[in-house]
């Protein structure tokens, strides 16, 4: 792992620099995005921030989320690309197609599942969230965090660690999360514009989900499938996804909770969450191509709905009745 020093040491003679982050963004992944790219800014850098889908309208809440562009076709002219909470290079989608080739490629994560792609690589799996390394990497070097920095990354903390209830969750988080309020961050109304302003197509996606949940394994597993039809009928944006499956998770006994999502590529979304570190999901998806963390992981499959519910279902049944 490439320390601090390498990362400031690789970008400061860059006069242009791309930053991005992972298809189908958290707020960790759009809020680092969005905070390295001021600092960036703050140095005198031109910066072109991108993410597959640009900054969706579920984060219009971050501070200066419109200074994300959804990609162009072709490379940009840039000295230096980051990558931010991004574990496989092809997460980055239609991003790849901005990067130009024999640049350096910056890669910051905590993914466990990470695979180094970078031409420098940081990646720390002690840390809850990527908004956490990056919090580190200012105080390291001595960069002021300005109020809206602060604020995207203290979205970006908060919501990786499930409002700080997460395994892994630790003392360098809260140290984190204080210092960024010291900065400025109004906790109070930043938690209301993340947890508590869901549009209403969304409670009808969270209806569906809890009519038509299923148990497995002895109810230690709970599953619920979003086919395309569905998806259509309700008029749900993938970014309505998140937390759904929280709930679910949340049933007394439930010790892992799946989510099935039909995409327009013929591809199965499949994201997982166990509630007990003894049932690490990120070893199921790694079956399946996909990676992430012990608790909180996913996958796209090719196949069926059904096909893939039944094969996934096999093998997170098996991690469950055989771990050790």
């Amino acid at each position: 792992m490439n320390d601090f020093n390498s990362i400031a040491d690789a970008l400061r003679d860059a006069r242009t620099v791309g930053v991005a982050s992972h298809l189908r963004p958290d707020a960790d992944a759009l809020g680092s995005t969005i905070a390295f790219a001021l600092w960036l800014e703050s140095t005198g850098k031109k910066v072109i921030a991108l993410n597959e889908e640009g900054a969706t309208s579920k984060f219009r809440y971050l501070p200066r989320h419109e200074l994300v562009a959804m990609p162009p076709e072709t490379p940009i002219a840039c000295d230096a690309f980051v990558a931010l909470d991004t574990s496989v290079k092809n997460r980055l989608g239609t991003v790849l197609k901005a990067i130009p080739k024999d640049i350096p490629l910056l890669n910051i994560d905590h993914h466990v599942s990470n695979e180094q792609y970078g031409s420098l690589n940081h990646v720390d799996p002690s840390a809850p969230a990527t908004g956490q390394i990056l919090v580190e990497f200012f105080q390291h070097i001595g960069a002021p965090i300005s109020r809206d920095m602060a604020s995207n990354l203290f979205a970006a903390i908060s919501t990786d660690t499930g409002s700080f209830q997460y395994e892994g969750t630790n003392e360098r988080t809260f140290a984190a999360a204080s210092h960024l309020i010291s900065r400025g961050v109004d906790v109070a109304a930043l938690s209301r514009d993340m947890y508590d302003c869901h549009p209403r197509r969304r409670f009808e996606l969270l209806r569906h989900a809890l009519n038509t949940a299923e148990f497995h394994s002895g109810d230690r597993i709970a599953s619920f499938a979003l086919p395309l039809a569905v998806a259509r009928e309700l008029r749900v944006l993938p970014e309505d996804n998140e937390g759904i499956i929280d709930h679910l998770r949340a049933v007394e006994g439930v010790e892992a909770a799946v989510f099935f999502e039909e995409l327009e590529d013929g591809n199965i979304r499949v994201s997982a969450r166990s509630k007990i570190p003894e049932v690490d999901v990120c070893k199921v998806c790694r079956e399946f191509r996909g990676g992430g963390h012990k608790m909180a992981s996913g996958a796209r499959i090719p196949g069926t709905l059904d096909q893939v519910k039944r094969d996934f279902l096999k093998a997170l049944d098996h991690e469950i009745h055989n771990r050790n």
